[in-house]
């Protein structure tokens, strides 16, 4: 079982940046791949962004390629997400998501709100 909170989010100004941080619970973290996910008003969850299990390789989704990094400090046991360059598009609710792959997420946190003004 691991239990997810994330934290770091905000009102930011178009243009601005934000670092989101979510912590995971338990001594197994190392083995779990890490996800950002995102849900706007009215749209269906999609991905943003996921990291392997030693944070080798990392997926992004094309809308925030170039303007967001995730990264995880497995001594930690922590992800980050940091955004840069952020538009009205990408004000939504941020939800991280432990998996054993990048297919397949079993666990998730509350979500924390990302808001942007313009």
């Amino acid at each position: 079982q691991v239990q997810l909170v994330e934290s770091g989010g905000g009102l930011v100004q178009a243009g601005g940046s934000l670092r989101l941080s979510c912590a995971a619970s338990g001594r197994t973290f190392s083995s779990y791949f890490m996800g950002w996910f995102r849900q706007a008003p009215g749209k269906e969850r999609e991905f943003v962004a996921a990291i392997s299990w030693s944070g080798g390789s990392t997926y992004y989704a094309d809308s925030v390629k170039g303007r967001f990094t995730i990264s995880r400090d497995n001594a930690k046991n922590t992800v980050y997400l940091q955004m840069n360059s952020l538009n009205s598009e990408d004000a939504a609710v941020y939800y991280c998501a432990a998996g054993r792959n990048r297919a397949q997420y079993n666990y998730w946190g509350q979500g924390t709100q990302v808001t942007v003004s313009s």
